[in-house]
């Protein structure tokens, strides 16, 4: 896919490009035109496209349509509507325009450059089928005004009757048309271009006529004739009155009547739909801002101008035919203009050049989008034709996709008939370019700072608002259809995954909410009964801990989850920060794995000082650890994860898709990143007493601390496992099993213990798993208080809403062996004791899925700390998956 800076097309007249003799050295497989310098102003370059796009067929073939129909104040309510419909869009198109340079492609180049590919894409193919369908809408009104003078009408006294008439003579006349179309945005695109501006001259010559005819020109009488279904005839006496209190009286007010072109019933909705369709050409100047001396200021003034100018002229326009005309003239005679003016010529010339220039712009633009869809890859294999350009950089393969798909429309065979279809799409396009604008807005961004200022939220949602409401009531079922087509177009390139380097508005938008919400997130509001694990697991090496970061995703139940990593080194004799360049490695690594994580790495000369950095900073206000993990520190040899799951495989490497964005972090490149896993011989980067140090720095920062050990054999926890934990078992041993002497099953470790389990038995992948709890009993004592302990402990977990069974363990056995050695420490357990108590575990728990251990508080010199570990490892030795857990946070609630 293109990037940002990737010219999609250069912009022109419409969406053409303007040249200066000067050839292009773009070749047809690259599909980017040559650069042309920036000359147009703001007239020429804004003003002249704007205003011909505007005037279209509306103008000459309509507006007495609209008027006769609505009357005079509906009609003008009507185009208020429409204008400030348009008017809030051009608040939108200006901002986004001035706030950096836009290139071909229009509502799509801002929409998808402002709210990703997913929904610039849609609508842009939306907007590229409106503009074919409004091509084809030009094409019919162009073969209607031929007809009109050259049609053979037996029952008509004007005109040269040359043309037969009919349906399919009329699907002839406009294939005609169309295909002159096709040859000019073929061969001379850069002619139509050069004469927009005598274009322009001749329709304001047009109006001129129309005007001036209307003061000159004496009241005439009119016989009109339709021919209906079967051989139905119909005869209307019309007049042309001239300037006359009377005739506007009776024109004030509606009167939707018969339409004789589409034998239907006119309505508010029907007829402001063919209104509207005058107002659909106001982003021809915004195309054009990579041929602009200066954009920022051409595209505001010049839209602005232009839209202003068209208004006045409708207005004026509407006001004269409603005093001149009488009603059955505007209605049943679209080509009445000519009839009314001192030299018929002059309005079928305007006819002409409006129909036919607003059709090849159309024409043109299309394909221009069309182009710039196919470039940025969005839909793949059936764009794909449309890159292909001339020499000279004109895509003419899109051009054939639009003429093709236009000949279609003109089956419709009548103007009015696709009216509504042409002004829905543009409405939902119009809608887009002001949600753009609006989530820009709301974003806040610092980068958005759009020299046109005049627009705000208010304006945008407003403009969002209007375009949906008139959608749906100019046609419900058009409106529902073509939200649902644009609904199916966004889940579609959403699982294609188009990924692009535009920037996500969404990436903003979150930003913004979650810093907002982060600041309420008050952490003196905190509460125990919403406690939730916040957890940041330590990784040396991902290679041999993928199973404990899948188990902990697990594990944290909608809470925080980190990944930190300490990176050994001094900042003060690196030449750059080496931890910054790593982080597209790690979160490449959790989105192949599946979890959802953060990742935090910091630089550090000693790990258990890198640990510090990241138990405090790690996080933002309320969001911040509650809970450290660390892997086991023995002397077993980790195995290689990515060599055993398929994920990272070779054979998987080939059955990626390429549509896949790895933001340049690929499989072999993510292999060749993490280092081989530590062999025996392999000299340790962290010592016994440094360990045993992280673990008390953590209690004494009140964070809780977990062990996990044999991790590696855990299996069912990928992203991709069926596994639902209905062979599963947790085992629970709440009570200090190295400490004997405390029978106390009810102190914040054990609770803390449970709450864990608790945890992860609620989680998708063990929330079928059995929940054991063991409680250790001496039977052989004459106190019997072990059965009011066990009583108490089972109305403990009844408080606690924890569903388990209770399984008693007499361990006299295990208590025999436990006696103090006199040396120091007075810690030391003897290695018969050790060994009876992990006997006791592999007897219980040898077929637990994972077992949750009470982890002794770490001792406080650091000359104990060999001690402290070997004492846990023989406990723990050939246990299988196990998570050894001192906590210091009160996590358990009994009330509401």
């Amino acid at each position: 896919m293109s990037s940002e800076r990737t010219p999609l097309i250069t912009s022109g007249v419409c969406g053409l490009t303007v040249t200066c003799g000067a050839e292009s050295d773009a070749t047809p497989e690259s599909g980017t035109p040559s650069k042309e310098p920036k000359k147009l102003n703001t007239f020429f370059g804004v003003m002249v496209p704007t205003i011909l796009s505007m005037f279209s067929i509306v103008l000459f073939l309509r507006t007495g349509f609209v008027v006769g129909h609505a009357g005079l104040l509906e009609g003008l309510l009507m185009l208020t509507v429409a204008y400030i419909i348009i008017s809030l869009t051009i608040l939108s198109i200006s901002a986004i325009s001035t706030n950096g340079a836009i290139q071909g492609g229009g509502a799509y180049y801002m929409i998808s450059r402002s709210l990703g590919p997913e929904f610039g894409g849609s609508i842009g193919l939306m907007f590229f089928l409106a503009k074919v369908c409004a091509c084809g809408e030009y094409v019919l009104g162009l073969v209607e005004a031929i007809l009109d003078v050259f049609g053979a009408d037996p029952d008509s006294s004007g005109g040269l009757q040359v043309l037969p008439q009919g349906y399919w003579y009329n699907l002839l006349y406009s294939t005609v048309v169309l295909l002159l179309c096709l040859v000019v945005c073929l061969v001379g695109a850069h002619i139509y271009s050069r004469t927009a501006f005598f274009i322009l001259v001749l329709i304001t010559i047009s109006l001129l006529s129309i005007f001036i005819s209307s003061v000159i020109v004496k009241p005439r009488e009119f016989f009109i004739t339709h021919h209906g279904s079967g051989n139905q005839t119909a005869h209307f006496n019309a007049s042309y009155t001239g300037f006359n209190a009377s005739t506007l009286r009776n024109n004030l007010g509606p009167g939707y009547t018969l339409d004789y072109s589409t034998n239907t019933v006119m309505s508010f909705a029907s007829v402001f739909a063919v209104l509207f369709t005058s107002c659909t050409g106001i982003m021809a100047g915004a195309n054009m801002s990579g041929d602009l001396k200066t954009p920022s200021v051409s595209i505001p003034k010049g839209t602005i101008t232009a839209v202003l100018y068209t208004f006045i002229i409708y207005v004026l326009l509407f006001i004269l035919v409603s005093a001149t005309c009488d009603r059955t003239l505007l209605i049943e005679d679209y080509g009445f203009l000519q009839k009314i003016n001192i030299w018929s010529p002059f309005v079928t010339i305007g006819i002409y050049c409006s129909a036919l220039s607003a059709a090849m712009c159309a024409m043109i633009g299309a394909s221009r989008i069309l182009h710039a869809l196919a470039l940025d890859d969005l839909f793949g294999l059936p764009l794909a034709p449309a890159t292909i350009t001339s020499k000279s950089g004109n895509p003419w393969v899109a051009v054939l996709y639009t003429w093709g798909l236009a000949q279609c429309v003109v089956f419709a065979g009548q103007l009015n008939s696709i009216a509504s279809l042409v002004t829905v799409f543009y409405l939902l396009a119009y809608a887009a370019v002001d949600l753009a604008c609006l989530a820009l807005e709301w974003a806040s961004a610092p980068n958005f700072r759009p020299t046109f200022q005049l627009f705000s939220w208010h304006t945008c949602l407003l403009g969002i608002v209007s375009c949906l409401v008139m959608m749906f009531v100019i046609n419900p079922v058009y409106s529902s259809g073509s939200v649902v087509i644009l609904l199916v177009l966004l889940l579609f390139l959403h699982y294609r995954s188009p990924t692009s380097s535009w920037g996500y508005i969404s990436q903003a938008l979150i930003f913004h909410q979650v810093r907002k919400y982060l600041l309420m997130l008050d952490v003196r509001k905190d509460h125990v009964k919403f406690w939730r694990p916040q957890v940041l697991l330590m990784v040396a090496n991902p290679r041999s801990s993928c199973q404990l970061i899948q188990f902990v995703n697990q594990l944290k139940k909608g809470g925080l989850f980190v990944l930190g990593h300490v990176q050994l080194g001094d900042l003060d004799i690196l030449p750059s920060d080496p931890v910054q360049q790593q982080y597209n490695f790690w979160l490449r690594l959790v989105d192949k794995l599946g979890v959802k994580a953060f990742v935090d790495l910091t630089l550090s000369p000693s790990v258990r000082q890198g640990t510090q950095h990241l138990l405090r900073i790690t996080g933002l206000g309320g969001m911040k650890p509650n809970t450290l993990v660390l892997g086991f520190y023995d002397s077993c040899t980790p195995e290689d994860f990515f060599l055993q799951d398929s994920a990272f495989c070779d054979s998987s490497m080939r059955r990626a898709t390429e549509d896949e964005f790895t933001f340049g972090v690929d499989l072999p490149s993510l292999q060749a990143h993490f280092p081989p896993v530590r062999h025996i011989e392999s000299p340790r980067w962290l010592s016994p007493e440094e360990y045993v140090g992280i673990l008390s720095d953590a209690i004494k920062m009140s964070k809780n601390v977990c062990l996990a050990r044999y991790f590696f054999q855990l299996e069912g926890e990928g992203k991709d496992s069926k596994v639902d934990g209905s062979e599963r078992t947790i085992d629970v041993w709440p009570l200090n099993l190295l400490q004997p002497c405390s029978r106390e099953y009810q102190d914040v470790c054990s609770l803390f213990l449970l709450q864990m389990a608790c945890v992860l038995n609620m989680s998708n992948k063990w929330r079928r798993a059995q929940m054991r709890i063991f409680l250790n009993v001496e039977t052989e004592s004459n106190d019997q208080g072990w059965v009011v302990n066990e009583e108490t402990f089972r109305e403990l977990l009844r408080k606690l809403r924890i569903r388990a069974s209770i399984k008693i363990v007499p361990w006299d056995s295990v208590l025999k062996h436990h006696v103090h050695l006199n040396e120091e420490p007075p810690q030391a357990l003897s290695e018969d004791f050790l060994c009876a108590v992990n006997s006791m575990l592999t007897e219980h728990s040898s077929q637990a899925a994972v077992r949750f251990l009470y982890l002794p508080r770490p001792p406080a010199h650091h000359s104990q700390s060999q001690q402290y570990l070997s004492h846990v490892e023989a406990v723990t030795n050939s246990l299988g998956p196990t998570l050894l857990i001192h906590g210091v946070t009160p996590v358990t609630y009994t009330e509401l």
